[in-house]
């Protein structure tokens, strides 16, 4: 059938032509299809959506072709980007006098709908990206490494097989199917990824609407072990985090019905279950979790970006601070991000490389308003989004992640609408179109740009000529993955920071890797990773452009990168109080032992630092002057 823009009835979806290839998430279950034609009289943005209020409660899932029968090209897909339940919206760029094909399967129901077909202005482009097609078994929500080679796979996953797609160096990438145990539950809401029990292969969270499945790789990667609990979970969100931070990653689940649940991992595939303490409002609304260091004290908190409607509790966003010792504190409303705005998902950043974690939280409906970008002040949160383009940005969805497209140096966002706010630099963001909607991202081709997964499609950056740097870490003492850690990337364009996570946006598991966009600096002076663990590496001057590996431990402290003539530090050896002296300092102290180790985090009071707590020792004092100059000073305590 010939469309053009307008509202369309489907009676129901019974046709015998299966949408092939799948563009979309949710895997291939697909019996029969309804297709549509259209031509664009003109360029475009052009929107199809089922996001409509007389399709409540119905499960839909859109592929869009050019090409001809039997050599479609996908040019997008999306299952669950609409604000309604389950329903889709997708956007594309279409060029005037080009065929489209506009498919709808029934791979969850076949139930009638209406869906419409909306014309706009074209988009500003200034992202390229090119298609490359995968035949991916299962639903692929996931690009991680998962041979322990440090470059991005992608995975697909269904109830009896994992499907790995191994990117070579060489080039492309080599399909396995893999044979599991029966999974109890797959991960229709949500996956994520990390090394659970530290044996060099990752592992395999899968959230679903009843409970959670963990899935084990073995030492070689060739077989995997099931373990799912009896426990009913309806999954949103899931995390891997090393939660007691005993060096051995942990799982968390969000519970949209629920307090939210985690599983401590004893590093040998038992997964102990917990609820309560992470989120405990009782019927739940938790959705979007992220782990992520908000106060630069080098320990995870959790934000959990919450969804229900009206002014219920369970609506209310909630920030866990750690405390350290193994406890949590929900201490949103002191920061100024108790909000009630409906939201699946947060995107956590430094988007003014300020050196401390700002945050984009996405409304999912406008019901109690629109995004909210909040600026991170030290000891609250700043509501920034009037003239920041959030304010005029009127497209609302599930999926929000951070992610550096033009390798500028600042990050943008990956959200709404499949729309990519690209950050100008300046704490204001501008709508970007790309060829297709949320999906996990990574560096499918090591090329040092991130790139797009979406059902059977990868949408490949095809960059610019900025430089870049990207950072694995290994971590020792730490979790192998060393998710958790911060990482500090100092050039000419100054401070950028970034935390290893598991697990961003709503529903897709992106890289474990750190892209850093380096805009036209030809030279990094630092990388500084803070570890979990306490320890902190140096990396001194690396080349740009590569993709570097730090292992935890493997780069200790230097010392006297600050003159003797710019500060002094007296008595040598010390007793109680050190003294500190010279140029204007920043009023945060660390100081480490000999191995590298945080052993103290204190405050310079009246020009001294209180160390009797400290054994008699050896010991380097971290300093950092008010202009952002970082060295360090070595010295004894008696």
């Amino acid at each position: 059938m010939d469309i053009t823009a307008g509202v369309y009835t489907i009676d129901a979806i019974n046709g015998s032509d299966i949408p092939s290839p799948v563009c979309a998430s949710g895997g291939d279950n697909s019996d029969f299809g309804e297709w549509y034609r259209y031509t664009a009289s003109e360029d475009y943005s052009l929107t199809v959506t089922t996001d409509l209020a007389d399709n409540t409660g119905i499960d839909t899932r859109v592929h869009i072709y050019s090409g001809a029968c039997g050599v479609l090209v996908c040019e997008g897909g999306d299952d669950d980007s609409g604000t309604g339940w389950y329903l889709s919206i997708l956007t594309i760029q279409v060029e005037e006098g080009e065929t489209y094909y506009i498919a709808f399967d029934d791979n969850w129901t076949a139930a009638g709908f209406d869906f419409a077909v909306v014309e706009n202005a074209p988009v500003f482009f200034p992202l390229v990206f090119y298609t490359q097609t995968i035949s991916l078994s299962g639903s692929g929500v996931c690009i991680v490494d998962m041979d322990g080679d440090h470059w991005d796979d992608i995975v697909g996953v269904s109830a009896d097989q994992v499907n790995i797609h191994t990117q070579l160096q060489g080039g492309g990438f080599q399909s396995d199917l893999f044979a599991t145990p029966n999974a109890d539950h797959t991960p229709s809401w949500s996956i994520a990824a990390g090394d659970l029990d530290n044996n060099g292969k990752t592992d395999l969270c899968y959230g679903g609407g009843v409970g959670v499945t963990f899935m084990f790789a073995s030492d070689d990667g060739d077989t995997f072990t099931e373990s799912s609990g009896p426990q009913y979970v309806f999954s949103q969100r899931s995390n891997m985090a090393d939660i007691n931070n005993d060096g051995i990653l942990d799982g968390f689940v969000c519970h949209d019905v629920a307090p939210n649940v985690y599983f401590i991992s004893d590093g040998n595939g038992g997964m102990a279950f917990n609820q309560g303490g992470l989120g405990d409002t009782p019927d739940g609304g938790n959705y979007g979790s992220v782990w992520i260091d908000y106060d630069n004290d080098h320990d995870l908190d959790m934000f959990i970006a919450k969804c229900r409607g009206g002014n219920s509790p369970a609506n209310i966003n909630q920030m866990h601070r750690n405390n350290g010792d193994g406890t949590f504190t929900e201490i949103a409303a002191s920061l100024n991000l108790a909000s009630n705005v409906q939201t699946w998902s947060s995107a956590w950043a430094d988007f003014d490389n300020d050196g401390d974690m700002d945050v984009l939280v996405g409304a999912s409906s406008f019901t109690n308003g629109g995004h909210q970008l909040m600026r991170n002040d030290g000891n609250t949160f700043t509501n920034v989004t009037i003239g920041s383009g959030y304010d005029v940005f009127t497209a609302a969805g599930i999926e929000n992640a951070p992610g550096d497209f033009n390798n500028d140096g600042f990050v943008d966002v990956f959200g709404a609408g499949g729309m990519v706010m690209l950050n100008n630099g300046d704490m204001t963001f501008s709508p970007t179109g790309v060829p297709c909607s949320n999906g996990p991202m990574g560096d499918l081709n090591n090329d040092g740009f991130l790139d797009i997964q979406n059902g059977s499609t990868l949408y490949l950056n095809a960059g610019n000529d900025n430089h870049y740097l990207k950072v694995s870490t290994v971590g020792n003492a730490s979790n192998i993955n060393g998710i958790g850690a911060r990482i500090e990337v100092y050039s000419a364009l100054g401070t950028q920071i970034r935390d290893v996570r598991s697990g961003e946006g709503f529903r897709y598991m992106s890289s474990l890797n750190a892209h850093f966009g380096l805009g036209e600096d030809t030279a990094i002076d630092m990388v500084v990773v803070y570890w979990p663990s306490g320890i902190v590496d140096y990396v001194m001057a690396p080349d740009i452009d590569q993709h570097l590996i730090i292992v935890e431990g493997s780069n200790p402290l230097s010392v006297n990168d600050i003159t003797e003539a710019e500060i002094q530090i007296y008595p040598v050896p010390a007793r109680d109080q050190l003294f500190v002296q010279g140029q204007s300092m920043n009023s945060l102290i660390r100081v480490f032992d000999m191995n590298g180790k945080v052993v103290l985090k204190t405050a310079l009071q009246g020009g001294a630092i209180d160390v009797a707590s400290l054994t008699r020792g050896t010991y380097i004092l971290e300093l950092r002057t008010a202009e952002g100059a970082l060295g360090h000073k070595r010295f004894t305590k008696e």
